[in-house]
């Protein structure tokens, strides 16, 4: 019987999960694989449901059976799934464009530590500029605004759609676009893209 301590130490390696992984990837049954490695299917499901710790003998046998080699079991895994906190301390405001005297808002992205982001997440401040100041940009993707606060007006192509505090906006970002903060009460916003 292995102690709290050793069991812990080993179950945060997932030799089970593992094990089922590679079997499913084959398509292959506990019986086909018992009858390969020469193990026992009611063994083989044991370790599978994490209820029995294999000895390398019999690792090995399983390893071999699937052209795998023991640290296969013990590697950690080469990507670890996307994540990242982001205190609101932390986040750094940029300018629309650096070293624009007038930019047309302010932003903070809410997710820059995350690597291998599949969208892009900002928190995003209007401006008070004159209409004709409204820079169209575009890029490829898509893009999505939650408005927080205030009036906002957003330009897609030719057509103009305003919003309110609460109100969302789904669009094709490649299509030319820009934002036209209404009035002079703040207006703040969440901007997700998608790269």
């Amino acid at each position: 019987m292995l102690s709290e301590t050793l069991s812990k130490g080993l179950d945060r390696y997932g030799i089970g999960q593992k094990l089922r992984v590679l079997r499913l990837k084959k398509k292959m049954g506990l019986v086909e694989l018992g009858q390969h490695s020469g193990l026992s299917p009611a063994l083989l499901s044991k370790i599978e449901r994490g209820r029995l710790v294999p000895t390398l003998p019999t690792l090995l046998r399983v390893a071999l059976v699937f052209s795998v080699g023991l640290e296969h079991f013990f590697a950690e895994p080469a990507r670890k799934p996307a994540l990242a906190v982001v205190r609101r301390g932390e986040r750094k405001r940029f300018p629309e464009k650096l070293g624009d005297p007038e930019p047309g808002y302010h932003f903070e992205s809410l997710d820059y530590p995350a690597v291998d982001r599949l969208m892009n997440g900002y928190y995003v401040e209007f401006e008070a500029l004159p209409r004709e100041s409204a820079r169209r940009h575009e890029h490829p993707g898509a893009e999505f605004l939650y408005l927080i606060e205030g009036k906002l007006t957003v330009t897609v192509g030719e057509a103009d759609h305003q919003l309110g505090a609460g109100d969302s906006m789904y669009f094709d970002s490649s299509v030319a676009h820009s934002y036209r903060r209404e009035g002079r009460k703040p207006c703040r916003a969440v901007v997700v893209t998608t790269p």
